[in-house]
């Protein structure tokens, strides 16, 4: 028997388990204290309506803040999807703070933003404080920015193993040992019981009726799917166009956020109503049992891509859940199916759809509803993911295998809008 051997591994087993230990705790914690910090917030904009008309100066302050700190922090999700294809510099710490004050602002002022790009951040600027502290290479801090991502993905929507197969599918086709897999499972569980530890409620949804498993409700699913597949289009190439439209036409950064901020007051103030600003998880909630107007899903796909695209901060992850329920809601009305069924098929649906993550988003469906409407979710799923397009809501995601050699064929036939 090598001693030594055992004892090399042992080692590394031990290092390995005391990082997933640290960024599990931490991010779980900073996670924590987002949640705590984001329900603060929103309250207060709830109770003080007028606070909306600061959202423009509360735009401004997100964009001196980005622009005079550090240039890489403003790539948000894509600087960790750069940085584990292709490793040069560490992530800047600052991120974490930075992006936890710029959400917090976004939605104390009214921006329509979600949170696990916030919580996805924190966990990879948290996770590579190890590349030093342990003295990691390259190779390795791959695993620490998949652990990140994991962490901040799990913590925050209390969902452990879509978390953890988030992280990894999200980076799929690049590199990924085996290693990965075993540690990501184990600092999404660390992440979600700190979460648990601090007492941090998590909104729960369910699906209390589903059809009957025959060739008709698959038709009406089937259909149902691919609609959901092309919100999440939508949603990506709105949210890429204004963001685009943004830094060709206004060339300081800061100035940004500030115009899009008057914009979206305005607009908020003509329709008349708040309800398609902020995360909107009051009007996810409502889609699972009132029939949802038509246009309220392409409605927060307006507000959304129009913050995030002038430079406001948050995730996509929350609207993509009010786009889903919402159209899922609306659906109802010409499709035979439960109203709470297609709501929460879109729920998850659209999320896989805009990023490129079937097998992540249908394993969070089981997680929030329940194993008995698993093969609908998963169908919805991958239905979804293959009529979403071949760009999701992460420009710096590498997609591959078979989405990949199915969008070179459409190219090649000229169909490039797809």
């Amino acid at each position: 028997m090598d001693f030594q051997k055992i004892k090399k591994t042992m080692l590394i087993l031990l290092k390995w388990l005391s990082i997933c230990g640290l960024i599990g705790i931490f991010s779980g914690s900073a996670s924590a204290f987002f949640l705590v910090a984001l329900e603060y917030v929103t309250q207060v904009r709830n109770h003080n309506s007028w606070i909306i008309w600061f959202l423009p100066f509360g735009g401004l302050l997100i964009g001196y803040l980005y622009y005079y700190l550090d240039a890489r922090i403003t790539k948000g999700n894509n600087l960790l999807l750069e940085e584990y294809n292709k490793p040069e510099k560490k992530i800047p710490f600052l991120m974490a703070p930075v992006v936890l004050l710029g959400t917090l602002i976004t939605h104390l002022f009214g921006g329509s933003a979600g949170r696990e790009g916030t919580a996805v951040q924190m966990g990879g600027a948290i996770a590579d404080l190890c590349t030093p502290l342990f003295k990691l290479k390259d190779p390795e801090r791959r695993i620490l920015i998949i652990l990140g991502i994991s962490a901040g993905f799990a913590s925050v929507f209390g969902t452990p193993l879509a978390g953890a197969l988030f992280a990894l599918e999200v980076v799929f086709f690049s590199k990924i040992n085996f290693k990965s897999i075993i540690l990501s499972f184990t600092v999404a569980y660390v992440a979600y019981f700190t979460v648990e530890f601090w007492n941090i409620k998590h909104t729960h949804y369910s699906i209390p009726l589903q059809p009957e498993f025959n060739f008709t409700s698959l038709f009406w699913i089937l259909n149902a799917s691919i609609l959901f597949g092309f919100a999440a289009l939508l949603f990506s190439r709105t949210t890429h166009f204004w963001g685009k439209l943004f830094s060709k036409t206004i060339k300081y950064p800061p100035l940004r956020p500030f115009i899009g901020g008057i914009i979206i007051v305005l607009a908020v103030y003509f329709l008349g109503t708040t309800k398609y600003i902020g995360l909107g998880v009051p009007m996810i909630v409502e889609a699972f049992s009132i029939h949802n107007a038509p246009y309220d899903f392409l409605l927060k796909i307006l507000f959304t891509g129009f913050t995030l695209g002038a430079g406001f901060k948050g995730g996509e992850v929350t609207p993509l859940f009010f786009v889903g329920a919402t159209l899922g809601s609306a659906l109802s009305v010409i499709i035979p199916l439960p109203i709470a069924f297609l709501a929460g098929l879109g729920f998850v649906a659209v999320f896989s759809g805009a990023t490129h993550t079937p097998i992540a988003c249908t394993v969070m469906g089981i997680e929030l509803f329940g194993l008995h409407s698993g093969f609908y979710i998963g169908f919805a799923c991958i239905i979804a993911y293959f009529f979403s397009g071949s760009i999701g809501i992460y420009k710096s995601q590498i997609v591959k295998g078979p989405k990949s050699i199915l969008y070179q064929s459409i190219r090649k036939k000229g169909l490039k809008y797809l």
